[in-house]
Order: C-alpha cells, then sequence, then structure tokens
C-alpha cells in the first residue's frame, strides 16, 4: 500500500478505495506500522509546533505552552490515539452482530484507521491557531468515510447500517472525548 495513494483516495475517491480496502490486510500489526504510525503523528506535531513555537495570539500578547509541557503533550496525544483506533475498533466489531453483521476485528480496524485519516490530516492546521476548528469539520468529513465504510467491511443488516454507523461514531465520539480529558488531566 502506497500511504500517500491511500490518504488521497480516502479523501478524494472514499467509495473506489473502499473497494480496495475491503481486500487488503487489516491486522494491527499491519496498519499500526504502515498507516497510523505516520498519520497520528500529524496533530501531535502540529499541535508542538503551534503551541510551543507559534504560540496562541491573545489580545495581551502570545502566549506559548513551556516546552516540556508542550513535547509531554504531544507524546501524550501520539501514545492515546492508537488506543483511541484501537478501541473504537473493538467496539465497532463487538456491535457488528447486534445489527447482522460480521464479527471481523481486521475489517473493524480498517473502518477506525480510514475514517480518522481526514482527522488526522487536518491535524496540520494545528499549526496556525485560528484553523484549529478545521479539524473539527474534517471529522465530520470522517463520519461520511465511516458511513460508506461501515457498511461494506462489516456488513450489517440494511435497514440495520444507519443505526449502526450512528451508535459506532457516538462511540468514537465518547471515547475520544474521554480520552481528551484524560490527556488534560495529565497535563494540569
Amino acid at each position: 500500500m502506497d500511504m500517500v495513494q491511500r490518504v488521497k483516495g480516502i479523501l478524494l475517491t472514499p467509495e473506489a478505495e473502499w473497494l480496495a480496502i475491503e481486500h487488503e490486510p487489516g491486522t494491527p500489526a499491519f496498519l499500526f506500522s504502515n498507516y497510523v504510525v505516520y498519520l497520528a503523528a500529524i496533530p501531535p506535531l502540529a499541535g508542538f509546533i503551534g503551541n510551543v513555537i507559534v504560540g496562541v495570539a491573545t489580545p495581551t500578547g502570545t502566549i506559548r505552552v513551556p516546552l516540556f509541557a508542550g513535547l509531554l503533550g504531544a507524546v501524550i496525544a501520539y501514545v492515546l490515539s492508537f488506543i483511541i483506533v484501537y478501541a473504537v475498533a473493538i467496539i465497532i466489531d463487538q456491535l457488528a452482530p447486534r445489527f447482522g453483521g460480521v464479527k471481523d476485528f481486521p475489517s473493524a480496524l480498517k473502518v477506525t484507521v480510514y475514517s480518522f485519516t481526514p482527522y488526522w490530516v487536518a491535524g496540520i492546521l494545528q499549526l496556525v491557531a485560528g484553523l484549529r476548528f478545521v479539524a473539527v469539520v474534517m471529522a465530520l468529513f470522517g463520519i461520511y468515510l465511516a458511513w460508506l465504510g461501515l457498511p461494506r467491511l462489516m456488513r450489517p443488516q440494511r435497514d440495520k447500517a444507519a443505526s449502526y454507523v450512528a451508535i459506532a461514531v457516538l462511540c468514537a465520539i465518547a471515547i475520544t472525548a474521554a480520552v481528551t480529558l484524560i490527556e488534560a488531566a495529565f497535563l494540569v
């Protein structure tokens, strides 16, 4: 798999890309070492540079995060990205039978990993404080990717697919929010 082509494909032609993804390996070792390890580094690295070096403009001047706190936050965020992806994949896999789908962890992991792609790519915008909200907008595109990929890979019953996607997305949001709060607690 060519990572750049995969990112381009999942962002620009997601329906066609899910067809290719369906036939590829979905083991944690493969996906984490060939895809997640690189893309999940974008938001923490850009956030570190944006918060520590560039800073955040306020009416009283520019505020910068201290070097050690910024570095610690970036490392924690990077590690937690792997945990979030794995936890969401477990939930998607465990929910599959409830919606008439096939319990298949590699497919659940593929849905999760590739649905997080727009969020990770938009992480580069953390370099500039005023553009950080775009990552949230890109997360909405990730929901669309899950909408396309989850029914194809997990094969739920047609009438239950929308509910399955909705519950999986809500679980992903809840896990991400909880882990973000845990991360913030470590840095305060």
